[in-house]
């Protein structure tokens, strides 16, 4: 059975965008892969962190994992700090990566420009990401084409750890999902929905109420026409309301078309949220049966014992490979 890695940084709300684009096709791929599932919370303070919210978005996107239909009995989930081999690999595969690739990565460019006092982190975390991923021996990583960078510099390095010290790691693949990896921002349909926008009217969070779903779907941004047809170029806000309702609903964009046939923007997009509230209420309930519960900390410490038995044999074998301690 081939293994797949995720990782999921604690920072921000977890969107509708997030739970289609990820989280949702995670709970297919938990029956058909051996799956680790990570909560990257090192990752998240490349950026200055509140030490208290941060450990509130971490156990609250444990939740939500579980919640959305991650069983721990089919998959590992952990948090990426509880696992010290993540750490301490990041650390080996920055040995053998190069400041000048690091400077290339979109996401250092974007989130440095302009800032003083840039955490040095910010630029190294790629190298952390690598090791992340070839830690479980990983076949496939499933990314959103923002990460697809990120991931050829994983492949990268792996191939050049292993040219250097010897066959040691596995060169991951990667998968971007075919359908469900963009939903758009409800207030500019032509960008992805993000869970750090500012703007709260463009996004959906998963724990919204169905007041708040309705007054954000209400004010989002469609088109003059008042026709409710599929065309991603001249109609993008539409479009995108129509990729959210069959997302929600399980029916095609044509069936969701049909169903609005000669109606107006405003019945539009009240179907639309309906889809979204009825879809979202049973994640929710969940959600706030585990949050606070001791079940949720057994998964996460059972998860950390299994993490830990695979990445601290990968971790020991890359030592071994690049001379370092004393060969067991």
């Amino acid at each position: 059975m081939k293994t797949i890695f995720s990782g999921v940084q604690p920072t921000g709300t977890v969107t509708l965008g997030n739970y289609i684009g990820a989280f949702r096709q995670f709970t297919e791929l938990q029956h058909e892969y051996n799956c680790h599932f990570c909560i990257v919370d090192q990752h998240a303070i490349t950026m200055r962190q509140d030490p208290k919210e941060l450990q509130k978005t971490i156990r609250a996107l444990a939740a939500l994992y579980v919640a959305s239909g991650i069983d721990p009995e089919k998959a590992v989930l952990f948090i990426q700090s509880e696992v010290p081999a993540h750490a301490q690999a990041g650390w080996l595969m920055q040995s053998i990566s190069y400041i000048g690739e690091l400077e290339r990565m979109t996401q250092f460019k974007d989130k440095s420009d302009g800032q003083e006092g840039v955490s040095s982190a910010l630029l190294t975390y790629p190298p952390l990401m690598a090791a992340d991923i070839v830690l479980y021996n990983t076949d496939i990583v499933p990314v959103g084409d923002d990460q697809t960078q990120h991931m050829e510099l994983t492949r990268t390095l792996a191939e050049r750890f292993n040219s250097r010290y010897g066959k040691t790691l596995k060169i991951p693949e990667i998968r971007v999902p075919k359908t469900g990896a963009r939903i758009k921002s409800l207030q500019e349909p032509t960008r992805k929905m993000s869970k750090s926008d500012p703007n709260k009217k463009a996004t959906i969070s998963l724990l919204d109420t169905p007041k708040e779903i309705e007054k954000k779907l209400k004010s989002a941004v469609t088109d003059s026409e008042g026709i409710v047809l599929f065309d991603e170029t001249n109609k993008p806000g539409v479009s995108n309301l129509l990729a959210i309702e069959s997302a929600m609903s399980g029916a095609t964009i044509d069936e969701v078309v049909q169903k609005y046939d000669g109606l107006k923007y405003g019945d539009f997009k009240a179907g639309v949220a309906e889809a979204v509230i009825s879809h979202l209420s049973p994640i929710q309930e969940n959600y706030y049966n585990l949050i606070e519960s001791a079940k949720l900390d057994t998964i996460l410490d059972e998860g950390a014992q299994k993490a830990n038995i695979v990445a601290s044999a990968t971790l020991k074998r890359m030592e071994n490979a690049m001379g370092l301690g004393r060969k067991r």
